[in-house]
């Protein structure tokens, strides 16, 4: 009799799925009293490796105001995503998947349209009002903010000639490609640059999200993708995205009033 499904056909010892259980548990904090004094260490050793790779930015850039790139990159295998919907103590995860359920939504202002809006750093520089869009087929920054980074004189000077959905035209200035860095991974990312107004500082589309095997989820605010060290979790500031959404629609109001 198998002890942990309650069922025959393998031994308890050779279950994969109580082995990835177990581990989980080992990562997060549990049962590690019942491991020998090496393996306590080695849990040690990676929890303090953990806090220690998130780099301080050198300053911060606050400032408020959307062609297809081949992907690039390595290949990683392939990601099992799902959504659970109902509340259990524990929700067993295999490994390399990943999963958002209702419990990570308790804490935000309900109900909402909001986009995803994080922070990064860029540069080594933290850039606040980052939306990550998986609509747009490009990254895109403002050349405002390649100011505020010094790099205004960096860029390659490119004609790109970028379409909304209402195939309204943006013609980009140029491309450049910076270090991004997202709780601690670092990936060199091509940004196109535009002049024109933009509600945001910068624009994560399909390549990036794509290359980092990300998956982002407006509705639970957060993005979620797998390292090395297991499953990372950025954090969406909805008061910034709100606040996009507030001078988007007082622009728009003051806009309609000056034609009249």
């Amino acid at each position: 009799m198998y002890k942990y499904h309650v069922t025959h056909g393998h031994k308890t010892e050779d279950c994969r799925q109580l082995r990835e259980e177990v581990s989980c548990l080992f990562n997060e904090g549990h049962l590690r009293e019942f491991l020998s004094d090496r393996a306590k260490n080695h849990f040690k050793d990676k929890d303090a490796n953990g806090k220690s790779e998130h780099e301080e930015p050198q300053h911060v850039i606050h400032m408020i105001v959307v062609g297809v790139d081949i992907p690039q990159g390595p290949i990683f295998k392939r990601t099992k995503v799902s959504v659970t919907r109902e509340k259990r103590t524990r929700d067993y995860v295999p490994e390399g998947s990943l999963s958002f359920n209702d419990e990570e939504v308790e804490d935000i202002s309900q109900p909402h349209n909001d986009a995803l809006v994080i922070s990064i750093l860029l540069n080594k520089v933290q850039v606040k009002n980052f939306l990550v869009d998986p609509g747009s087929s490009v990254n895109i920054i403002r050349s405002r903010v390649m100011e505020q980074l010094g790099l205004q004189d960096q860029f390659v000077p490119t004609v790109l000639v970028l379409n909304g959905f209402n195939m309204a035209n943006e013609t980009t200035k140029g491309e450049i490609t910076l270090p991004v860095n997202v709780s601690g991974t670092i990936q060199d990312t091509k940004f196109h640059v535009i002049e024109g107004g933009m509600r945001y500082n910068a624009l994560h589309g399909r390549p990036w999200i794509h290359n980092m095997r990300a998956v982002p989820s407006t509705l639970h605010q957060m993005m979620k993708f797998l390292t090395s060290d297991g499953v990372k979790t950025v954090y969406g500031e909805q008061h910034a995205a709100k606040k996009m959404l507030l001078t988007s629609k007082r622009s728009s109001i003051k806009g309609k009033q000056e034609t009249k």
